[in-house]
C-alpha cells in the first residue's frame, strides 16, 4: 500500500513538472516581458519627466491650491487648441502638488480608455509645453506593451489571462519542488555539481525566494487587466455614474467646483479633476483620504453639478464597506507604492525575476534535452 501511494505520489509529481514546463514555455517570454516593462513603470511618470525636462519647469509662486486660476486658465488654454466644434471631449487634470507643469489627458471621444492626447500647460495655464498621443512616446509605449501587449482591449484580455496561467505555473514550480524528505537538502545550492544541476538550483532557488511576492504581483495584475473578474471575486461598491441637475445658464469654474469639493472631503489630498464637455455630466473630483494607500490612483470621489456648484454625490472609500477597501489595495500591492521606497525598489528588482526564471530554466531544459540525447547515442547496440 506504501509503495503504491509512493508511486501515485511521483506520477503525480511528474505530470506537475511536465504542466511546469509547457507552462514556462508557453507564457514564459510573456512573463519575463511583463516583468521588465513593470520594473520600467516603478518610476514611469519620474523617468517620463527626466526625459523631457520642460515638464519640470515651474515658477516661484506657490503651488496650486483649491482657489488657484491656472485650472481654469489651462482648461481654457487646452479648449482653444482642441475647440469644440473638433470633437471637444472630455479633459482630465492631475494635481501633482508641485508648481510644475500641469499634467492633463484630452480625450476626443468619451471613455476611459479612448485614444487621448496626453497634455502639459505652463505652471500659471496659459500655454502647451508638451503634447503626445498616449503610446506615442517611449514611457506610455512600455506602459501599453506592459498593460496590454500593443493590442488595445483585447490585449488586456491576453495579459489577465496569460496571468491565470503564470499563476498556475508558479504553484506547479512549487508543488514539483516541494521535499518528500530533507528539506536543506531541497533548499541546498550545489556549487560542486555538474552545470546542469548548478543551473537547476539557481533556477529553484531564486523561483523559491521570490514566489510569495511573484504570486501577489501577478495575482493583482490579473485583477487589474481583467476588471470583471476582480468585480466577481472582491465585488467592490460601484463608483457612481451621475448625470448634473443643474438646468441654469450659468457654469462653475474649475476652481469653484474644487472649493465646494473640498468642503465634502476636507480631509482630502485632491490628485485628479474630469472635466466633461457635456453639462449634463458634473466634474469629478479624485481624492485620496486617510487610509487609501495609493498616492496617485487613490479611490474616493466628490461629484459636482456643473451648473448649480453643488456636490451631487461623495464616494469615500471609508464608507462604502471592507470589500471596497481591500480592492483599494489591488494597484499599490501590484505596482509597489505600498511601503513607499522600500518597496519599489524591492518591486524594480522583483521585476527582473521572471527574465531570470525564464533563462534558466530555458537553458536547464535544453542542457537537460542534450544530456539525453548524447546517452541514446551512447547506448550500445544489442547483438
Amino acid at each position: 500500500m506504501v509503495d503504491h501511494h509512493r508511486a501515485a505520489g511521483t506520477r503525480t509529481r511528474r505530470t506537475v513538472r511536465r504542466i511546469h514546463l509547457w507552462l514556462g514555455i508557453g507564457v514564459g517570454l510573456l512573463f519575463a516581458v511583463l516583468g521588465l516593462t513593470g520594473s520600467a513603470l516603478v518610476y514611469y511618470t519620474d523617468i517620463d519627466a527626466a526625459l523631457h525636462p520642460v515638464v519640470q519647469a515651474g515658477t516661484a509662486a506657490p503651488a496650486r491650491d483649491w482657489r488657484s486660476q491656472p485650472w481654469d486658465r489651462a482648461l481654457a488654454t487646452g479648449r482653444a487648441r482642441w475647440p469644440a466644434g473638433d470633437g471637444g471631449g472630455k479633459w482630465t487634470f492631475e494635481a501633482t502638488g508641485e508648481n510644475i507643469a500641469i499634467p492633463a489627458r484630452h480625450y476626443a471621444l468619451q471613455g476611459h480608455h479612448a485614444d487621448r492626447m496626453m497634455v502639459w500647460f505652463s505652471a500659471d495655464g496659459s500655454r502647451i509645453v508638451r503634447a503626445e498621443p498616449w503610446g506615442g512616446y517611449v514611457m506610455s509605449w512600455i506602459y501599453q506593451l506592459h498593460m496590454q501587449v500593443l493590442a488595445g482591449d483585447p490585449g488586456s484580455q491576453i495579459v489577465g489571462w496569460s496571468g491565470v496561467a503564470m499563476l498556475v505555473l508558479l504553484f506547479s514550480g512549487i508543488f514539483a519542488w516541494w521535499p518528500r524528505g530533507s528539506w536543506r537538502k531541497a533548499l541546498a545550492f550545489k556549487r560542486a555539481a555538474v552545470p546542469i544541476r548548478r543551473m537547476h538550483d539557481l533556477h529553484k532557488l531564486s523561483g523559491l525566494v521570490s514566489s510569495i511576492l511573484l504570486l501577489i504581483v501577478v495575482a493583482t495584475g490579473v485583477l487589474l487587466a481583467l476588471p470583471k473578474v476582480a468585480q466577481v471575486v472582491i465585488a467592490p461598491a460601484a463608483v457612481p455614474a451621475l448625470k448634473g441637475q443643474g438646468a441654469g445658464a450659468g457654469r462653475v469654474t474649475v476652481a469653484q467646483a474644487l472649493v465646494v469639493a473640498h468642503r465634502a472631503l476636507p480631509d482630502g489630498r485632491l490628485t485628479f479633476v474630469d472635466i466633461p464637455d457635456r453639462r449634463s455630466v458634473p466634474f469629478r473630483m479624485r481624492f485620496q483620504v486617510p487610509g487609501d494607500p495609493h498616492p496617485r490612483f487613490p479611490s474616493s470621489y466628490v461629484f459636482v453639478d456643473q451648473s448649480s456648484g453643488r456636490v451631487l454625490a461623495t464616494y469615500d472609500v471609508r464608507r462604502v464597506g471592507v470589500r471596497t477597501a481591500v480592492s483599494s489595495w489591488i494597484r499599490t500591492l501590484h505596482d509597489g507604492t505600498v511601503g513607499g521606497l522600500a518597496t519599489r525598489i524591492l518591486a524594480i528588482l522583483l521585476g527582473l525575476v521572471p527574465a531570470f526564471l525564464f533563462v534558466t530554466g530555458l537553458i536547464h531544459w535544453s542542457q537537460r534535452r542534450r544530456s539525453v540525447s548524447v546517452a541514446k547515442h551512447r547506448m550500445p547496440l544489442s547483438g
